[in-house]
């Protein structure tokens, strides 16, 4: 599975980050905000699942047409991932912004729900890096 590129390998190194992520988001909300929607729970698992699937799938993404510029790993997972957060933020503004204000108080500096982008980047890059040791990039990763 690990010897050859292949675009599945990076969708599945993708998608199990995520789901690894999404759990730990999905049993941590319920100590921080008890009475939180069930269903902010599920979305936010099922969408850190997505997640590293879209970014495991962007990897064949390497060069950039309109820009003409080479695109590597450490410059589109982390942007991808900031973008997919940032995204995130806004559909679901109120529910995150009760679960940082319960992380960093009211009034802490990281309260703001669009902190998640800098996460997604954070997050995208752990997922572009194993994606790309292990799954390949480019042409290589979807030849057949």
């Amino acid at each position: 599975m690990f010897g050859n590129p292949s675009l599945m390998t990076r969708i599945v190194i993708g998608k199990t980050i995520g789901l690894i992520v999404g759990l730990v988001a999905f049993f941590t909300i319920p100590q921080l905000v008890p009475d939180m929607s069930p269903l902010i729970r599920w979305g936010v698992l099922f969408w850190y699942i997505t997640f590293g699937a879209i970014i495991g799938v962007f990897g064949v993404v390497t060069y950039h047409p309109i820009l003409r510029l080479p695109l590597p790993w450490w410059i589109r997972a982390p942007f991808m991932g900031a973008w997919l957060n940032f995204v995130l933020a806004f559909f679901a503004y109120e529910s995150f912004g009760r679960v940082l204000a319960a992380v960093f108080g009211a009034d802490g500096a990281l309260q703001s729900p669009f902190w998640l982008a800098g996460l997604g980047a954070i997050l995208g890059t752990i997922i572009g890096f194993l994606a790309t040791r292990y799954g390949g990039e480019g042409k290589d990763a979807v030849d057949i």
